[in-house]
């Protein structure tokens, strides 16, 4: 599907986004996608079909002109940054802290896995009674790594 590059007044570029999205709505017409890219100030891009790209831009304001070729996917994928999560991989033995849930704050030591779950069961430190609990892997952080 073509990817048609609307020339707009710089900084009008999200209200455009939400009106041309709105309009394609109220009118069902044949808008696949509607964005805009953060580095490329002055620009909208809108996927669809020619006939309904021409008839939803019509009569809005913010749009300066169509410009006469049409862009594909690839032309756009260096300005678009997909951000993998970077995480440090939890081991046994790993001192974790907790940063959500009823012990945030408290630390402990790894003492099993379970990446099916994505939890982790720690024992925790710096407590009367040694306590092993199970948490949601997204609720820890790691503060040192098991001695090497």
């Amino acid at each position: 599907m073509p990817i048609y590059v609307i020339r707009t007044i710089g900084g009008k570029e999200e209200t455009l986004v939400e009106m041309i999205g709105n309009k394609a709505i109220a009118e069902n017409l044949q808008i696949y996608s509607v964005f805009k890219i953060e580095e490329l100030k002055g620009y909208v891009f809108i996927e669809g079909e020619e006939d309904d790209v021409m008839k939803i831009i019509r009569e809005l304001p913010h749009v300066r002109r169509v410009l006469q070729t049409t862009i594909s996917l690839d032309e756009l994928k260096k300005y678009i940054v997909i951000e993998e999560e970077e995480r440090i991989k939890i081991e046994i033995n790993d001192i974790v802290e907790v940063i959500g849930g009823p012990f945030k704050g408290l630390k402990g030591r790894v003492i099993k896995i379970d990446e099916i779950k994505k939890e982790v069961t720690i024992e925790l430190l710096d407590v009367t009674v040694s306590l092993p609990v199970t948490i949601n892997i997204e609720l820890v952080k790691l503060i040192e790594k098991k001695n090497q």
